[in-house]
């Protein structure tokens, strides 16, 4: 008789665990004599003749569990309806098919499983939420696998950075990956104290221009400086340039390449030195002396090896996948709770009714943990003016909460 088999692919970009996750579906499946096969390149070549597989047994399921990275390419690419067949599934018999990734991922798994089924293939979708953004709506603030680990990784460098500053009398600018959340760039920042974290919530909606930005790390500059502290460090998530009009950022004085639709390509820029040089820019026009770097936080901290509680949350997902599957769920996330309980989370009940997305989740800007931490902060205040006025001629214009009320 031939043996079930489940499919696992992986689509985004690495985030630590990833291998944890599938050796433990593996090790789970196998001991039930069920098939083991990985994509390559996720959906990239899942639907052509000659799709890219990994068999997995329990001898290298076994070895590759506490690695870093993902034995399983990883690959951006999205699929057109017009390119999904029914061939892999019908020859391999495959009745789970596992995605691991983030909104993206599982959006279009869903996509994936409703053909599937619509083509009387009885084929399940249970999808593990990884991302080191940590912006998949997940209850209770459960983080996606990967955050933690990526954050405790940014935090070392991050305090090496600071105490580099300390040690110099310098400052640094450091940005940190977040594609619309700043969720990393928050919990870094807060880990390290950082004097000013500045990510893309805390804008509330209005609009986000270098010029609001540079202003806001010349708030906290200033005001230690004022203080007698000449030293520093201003973290900023990436998540700022997604809420940006395009003409903002091609017209900052930044050298961008370009790609087929005319778009600034923003990956081959690291986004510390655009508000480094922005920085620096301005402060040579008021003629304040300060020395500043830039230190770019992502590639270093994605494949990583996976801290303890990685481990232990990944082992628990991938095991939850088992669970979730042999109780028959479909269509869902695996969700394993801080009180050990696991629970499917239905991506129907998360998705946009039109566009069949996944909602993201941001960083709660009304949390009390976040009200604390913005609330020490190091910035500009009214009460400021007068000892930052040797400095500035307008020290009310750095004066950051008004500089984020203004549209």
């Amino acid at each position: 008789m031939e043996k079930n088999t489940v499919a696992i692919l992986c689509s985004g970009g690495p985030a630590p665990g990833i291998n944890s996750v599938i050796s433990s579906i593996a090790k789970s499946f196998l001991k039930d004599g069920w098939r083991v096969i990985g994509f390559n390149e996720g959906t990239k070549t899942i639907f052509t003749d000659k799709p890219e597989t990994v068999e997995f047994d329990f001898k290298y399921a076994d070895y590759i569990y506490n690695r870093g990275g993902s034995v399983l390419r990883m690959s951006r690419y999205k699929p057109k309806d017009s390119e999904f067949n029914t061939k892999f599934f019908v020859k391999n018999n495959v009745k789970l098919l596992v995605t691991i990734g983030g909104d993206d991922t599982a959006s279009t798994a869903n996509r994936i499983t409703k053909f599937l089924n619509d083509k009387k293939i009885d084929i399940k979708n249970i999808h593990v939420p990884k991302t080191i953004d940590n912006d998949l709506p997940l209850p209770d603030r459960l983080p996606t696998f990967g955050y933690e680990t990526a954050k405790n990784e940014g935090t070392h460098i991050a305090q090496t950075v600071y105490e580099d500053a300390r040690s110099s009398g310098n400052w640094f600018v450091v940005s940190v990956m977040g594609r619309e959340a700043g969720h990393l760039a928050f919990g870094i920042g807060t880990a390290c104290h950082y004097p000013l974290v500045i990510i893309p919530e805390m804008f509330r909606g209005k609009k986000i221009t270098f010029n609001k930005i540079i202003r806001m790390m010349l708030s906290s500059i200033l005001k230690r400086k004022a203080d007698g502290i000449h030293h520093g460090a201003i973290m900023i998530s990436e998540g700022v340039f997604h809420f940006m009009e395009e003409s903002e950022i091609v017209n900052c004085g930044i050298n961008f390449t370009f790609d087929e639709h005319g778009h600034p390509e923003l990956g081959t820029v690291s986004k510390a030195h655009i508000f480094n040089v922005l920085l620096q820019k301005e402060l040579k026009e008021l003629g304040v002396v300060v020395k500043s770097r830039p230190v770019e936080l992502g590639y270093e901290i994605r494949s990583c090896h996976p801290t303890a509680y990685d481990l232990n949350y990944c082992t628990m997902l991938g095991m939850g996948v088992k669970k979730l599957f042999d109780e028959g769920h479909t269509g869902c996330i695996v969700i394993a709770k801080a009180n050990g309980k696991f629970s499917p989370l239905y991506l129907k009940d998360i998705a946009d009714a039109k566009t069949g997305k996944i909602k993201v989740r941001l960083v709660d800007v009304d949390a009390d943990d976040y009200k604390l931490a913005f609330k020490n902060m190091h910035y500009l205040k009214a009460d400021d003016y007068k000892k930052v006025s040797k400095f500035v001629k307008h020290p009310e214009d750095y004066d950051l909460e008004k500089i984020l009320k203004t549209d």
